[in-house]
């Protein structure tokens, strides 16, 4: 080989390296508060197409790509909005939220107050929560630097657990917390038994609440929380579309008390989901190393269960979901 050929095939090997190694374009992300009059600023993590490189970032025990307070790309953009589950976080599903985004959507979860990682004071209060997802979606229509580029009749929303019972209620579910007392006196090792027999419930509460938003036009429910307390004429006023997962082996919210009872209450059809030898939380994103070591609980799946490569036809089927309910005008 001459020396030409030489440099030549030296500098295409280091152009290839160079490329290889050089950050591709990647989801925006925006850490931020939203106001919430009736108690403190919410906390909100925010994800947004993006033309920007993206670098590797830790937000404590948990690591993503993103581009961190990049530029927005696009203009009348859907806007997905994530409730996580009890004691869970605005980063519980941001697997999905960089998935939404690099498809198209603004996503913004938020960090319920009271229910989350660092504060549990609250968790048996779930008729707040539907009540902080509308004053996030007034924050990211009203307030939020982004707000141009979303298109305020294209919103979804996005629920695990107790996060499925508010998206729920959000849609126009009304629960009937009567039966919640009959339930766990015949099921008292259920989650929400355990939970409401060592937390002081709210007191004085309706037993039928009502708090719809009729801005979200399209729901993905995952394993809902008390989905018994919609069994009984509670999800008769959804007119939305609605995809339902339910994990085969969920030892949390169990067959048939939970999701299989929100499928017939719902008074059309979902786009019904069983995931086979799936548990709960294998509808969280996939754990780190650090993650793991700190909460096993909700990092271990059963034997022979791949969380990521559920996670990767989770999220693009909840892409395709929302994608076909939520459509450009």
């Amino acid at each position: 080989m001459n020396l030409v050929a030489s440099t030549l095939l030296s500098a295409a090997a280091a152009l290839a390296v160079a490329l290889a190694t050089e950050p591709a374009q990647a989801a925006g992300f925006q850490q931020g508060t939203a106001a919430d009059p009736a108690a403190p600023a919410l906390q909100v993590g925010i994800w947004y197409p993006s033309r920007s490189a993206g670098r590797l970032i830790a937000l404590g025990p948990t690591s993503m790509t993103v581009a961190t307070d990049a530029p927005i790309d696009g203009s009348g953009l859907p806007l997905v909005v994530i409730s996580h589950g009890t004691g869970g976080s605005v980063l519980s599903h941001f697997d999905t939220a960089i998935a939404l985004a690099d498809a198209g959507f603004v996503v913004v979860a938020l960090s319920h107050t009271g229910d989350n990682y660092a504060d549990q004071r609250r968790s048996v209060d779930v008729m707040d929560r539907p009540r902080q997802v509308s004053r996030v979606i007034d924050h990211m229509l009203s307030a939020w630097s982004g707000r141009a580029a979303i298109d305020p009749a294209r919103i979804g929303m996005f629920g695990f657990s107790s996060g499925g019972f508010t998206a729920l209620a959000n849609i126009g579910g009304v629960p009937d917390f009567a039966t919640v007392a009959p339930m766990c006196r015949q099921h008292p090792g259920d989650f929400a038994c355990r939970l409401l027999a060592t937390r002081e419930a709210p007191g004085a509460a309706p037993a039928r609440v009502d708090s719809i938003d009729l801005r979200i036009k399209a729901a993905v429910v995952a394993a809902p929380a008390l989905g018994f307390t919609y069994a009984h004429g509670g999800l008769d006023k959804v007119r939305v579309p609605v995809q339902l997962w339910r994990a085969e082996n969920d030892t949390i919210v169990p067959h048939p008390r939970y999701a299989e009872a929100v499928r017939l209450a719902l008074p059309n059809d979902p786009e019904y989901h069983v995931v086979p030898g799936a548990g709960h939380f294998d509808f969280l994103a996939p754990c780190s190393e650090a993650l793991a070591t700190r909460v096993p609980s909700i990092c271990t799946s059963a034997d022979g269960f791949d969380r990521a490569a559920f996670h990767a036809d989770f999220n693009a089927d909840t892409v395709r979901f929302l994608k076909a309910n939520l459509p450009a005008r």
